[in-house]
């Protein structure tokens, strides 16, 4: 069922099924905190009026170990090769969350969130910059949305997992998890691309400040990270505060965060299986990414106007603008496209974390306004910053579709 050689036409690569099933565990891990972020603070002792702010800044702490981590991953991936990443990624934020499951304090807590985070940041970045090296080009963007779109519903399990059980269970689940799958990964080549490249001593390999280092190429990259923002605005703030926002806007009906990050997560797997499919029949990766941009800014305005008069109002604009954000693939792929291989895991691991890392100017928007009781102001403010962002970068981007990434960069210039 499976062929390693590199290019083959074939999606059911070892690597794109060993990818769909780490990025699986990685979501599993990286959201179940905010399915159990209430009933895990207050079990340990943090006060009711309290726990708002308190969730706030561990979402903060792993958002922040997500952003060095991407720099750590991204450097190593470029240096020591895509499976290496693969292989300490996986086992740091198992043994992380395998500890979460014993802790009695928010200080350790957030010790540990923090760690978690910095082994989550390097999972989606090496298996979208391995797939796009090994398979055919006219595969890559239907790759990335399987791997994206069956990866995602494990927010799924989070939620199902994280309300049926405790949240220390919940959390131990995702420790054992992690470390069964890195048996499978054992058996994962690296690509050959990679290979070529790093055969070569001459040519400079995994430098993050590379990236500041030319007006053009940091232009690249800065536009990489504003096309993902959205997607964030709508998981980190729509979904994770729903009943917090929920609550401020007068809502009647309860609201539960699970249901509102489950909801949302189901739509971002239907966006990026559907989008991985469009881009192939557009032949446009910038079409389709402005198409569903566009659809996602129109279905926040209606969600924070008009989505608080019922329940299916509620949490049907929240799936929707899910299924919105599902290009959230599609700009992974973009970011591994736009680099070349000398750089490529670099960019590709570095970009989604300062995405998911945006969380934390937007949470402080939020946290300013609704300190004067004008959390729906902030979350208004928030979304007019993330779409800003996402248009201009989009803007100042090229086409990759078709691209061969048979390339390298050396001072600024594509060879």
């Amino acid at each position: 069922m499976f062929n390693s050689e590199a290019g083959n036409p074939t999606l059911l690569h070892r690597a794109v099924v060993v990818s769909a099933l780490g990025y699986f565990v990685d979501i599993y891990d990286l959201i179940l905190f905010s399915i159990v972020r209430k009933k895990s603070l207050l079990e340990i002792g943090v006060s009711e009026e309290n726990v708002l702010q308190s969730g706030i800044r561990l979402i903060n702490l792993q958002m922040l170990g997500m952003l060095l981590g991407g720099v750590i991953w991204g450097v190593l991936g470029d240096k020591r090769g895509r499976i290496s990443v693969l292989y300490g990624s996986i086992l740091l934020y198992s043994a992380a969350n395998l500890a979460n499951a014993f802790i009695h304090d928010e200080q350790t807590y957030g010790v540990l969130r923090f760690i978690a985070g910095v082994g989550l940041a390097g999972e989606l970045g090496a298996a979208i910059t391995l797939v796009s090296e090994v398979l055919a080009k006219e595969l890559r963007s239907a790759a990335a949305g399987i791997v994206a779109g069956f990866g995602l519903l494990g927010s799924v399990a989070a939620a199902l997992i994280g309300e049926a059980l405790s949240w220390r269970v919940a959390y131990g689940v995702g420790g054992v998890l992690g470390l069964l799958l890195l048996f499978l990964r054992m058996q994962t080549g690296e690509s050959e691309i990679f290979a070529k490249v790093a055969a070569t001593d001459s040519t400079a390999r995994g430098s993050f400040f590379t990236f500041f280092a030319r007006r053009e190429r940091f232009k690249r990259y800065i536009s990489c990270i504003g096309l993902g923002v959205p997607v964030w605005l709508v998981v980190g703030i729509f979904a994770t505060l729903a009943p917090d926002l929920a609550k401020a806007r007068g809502i009647e009906f309860p609201v539960k965060s699970s249901l509102a990050v489950m909801l949302v997560y189901i739509g971002l797997a239907i966006g990026d299986l559907a989008s991985g499919w469009l881009t192939h029949v557009a032949g446009s990766r910038r079409k389709i990414i402005q198409a569903f941009m566009l659809s996602a800014l129109l279905l926040s305005i209606v969600h924070l106007t008009f989505g608080g008069r019922s329940p299916t109002l509620f949490y049907g604009s929240l799936t929707l603008l899910g299924v919105a954000i599902g290009y959230w693939a599609l700009f992974v792929l973009t970011t591994a496209e736009t680099f070349g291989t000398n750089l490529r895991a670099t960019a590709t691991t570095t970009v989604p974390n300062f995405v998911r890392a945006s969380v934390v100017p937007m949470n402080f928007i939020v946290s300013f306004f609704a300190s004067s009781g004008q959390i729906v102001v902030g979350a208004w403010c928030a979304a007019a910053a993330a779409f800003s962002c996402s248009f201009l970068a989009l803007w100042a981007l090229q086409e990759t579709h078709g691209r061969d990434l048979d390339f390298i960069e050396t001072d600024g210039v594509q060879l």
